[in-house]
């Protein structure tokens, strides 16, 4: 298996990442509107994986200088390049994600 797919499956695969990036690309970009989005997930958990995205330059962190300042999130060229892949995982877990076989 090559190196980078395997990376590349880890990093997206990591519990809520997907559902982060999808919201992204809905238009949330303020903290509270990306946990609004994703019932069930702490805060601690999305500032962790907000992190690893902007590490791995999936998603850039934006802070105005007002008071108090305000950070908001966007996703890259590199994230949102991700689009067509969600969109077939989404695709993929409609058609086969339940226990029933589907009709071909």
């Amino acid at each position: 298996m090559c190196d980078r797919f395997h990376a590349a499956i880890e990093l997206i695969g990591r519990r809520w990442t997907g559902a982060i990036i999808s919201s992204l690309l809905k238009g949330a970009t303020r903290f509270c509107e990306i946990r609004e989005a994703i019932p069930g997930i702490s805060d601690r958990l999305l500032t962790e994986r907000l992190k690893e995205l902007e590490e791995n330059g999936i998603v850039a962190r934006d802070v105005t200088a007002s008071r108090p300042p305000q950070v908001s999130y966007c996703l890259t060229a590199k994230g949102k390049a991700l689009e067509p892949a969600l969109d077939a995982v989404g695709d993929w877990a409609e058609r086969w994600g339940s226990t029933e076989t589907p009709a071909d």
